[in-house]
């Protein structure tokens, strides 16, 4: 049975604090250190939605398509991960409707760079502005996001049938 919409949900978290590494959200570069310890760039967000993509059609997730084992996808920028997860979307016959993303970060604040992450996810998607919600929240002390030593994101999507 085909159904004329599909919801996903992802869910991405990396300890921060890299000093090698660009601290990437989005697709931006929100600072040139203090990155993501990860495989890849570590960026939550794209990771997160590329979960929610995938889960949204029952297809997996990220570790199935981009396994961290294997050593092409070492420091891989997540936006050609994210154009590699499109097609498989597409091919089916759906496109993203909207997308809704909520960042948790405690020392660096978002504020200043949320339209800009807008901006870049609406064209990493071909989609319009008005199509992508993006919020940012502190963890208030709490765990390693609320002690500063991670970054988080949370991604739903809404696909629909073309």
């Amino acid at each position: 049975m085909s159904l004329q919409i599909r919801v996903g949900i992802g869910d991405d978290i990396h300890r921060i604090g890299n000093m090698n590494q660009p601290f990437m959200l989005a697709g931006l570069c929100i600072a040139p250190e203090g990155g993501s310890y990860a495989h890849s760039d570590g960026d939550v967000v794209l990771h997160a939605l590329i979960d929610a993509l995938l889960g949204a059609l029952a297809l997996g997730d990220i570790g199935d398509y981009f396994p961290p084992s294997d050593p092409q996808y070492k420091n891989i920028d997540s936006e050609i991960l994210l154009s590699r997860t499109l097609p498989l979307i597409y091919e089916r016959g759906y496109t993203v409707g909207n997308i809704d993303i909520i960042v948790h970060l405690e020392r660096v604040k978002l504020y200043p760079f949320k339209e800009a992450m807008r901006k870049k996810l609406a064209n990493l998607l071909s989609v319009d502005l008005s199509q992508v919600g993006l919020k940012a929240k502190t963890s208030e002390g709490v765990d390693a996001v609320g002690e500063g030593r991670a970054v988080s994101a949370q991604v739903i999507v809404l696909l629909n049938k073309l």
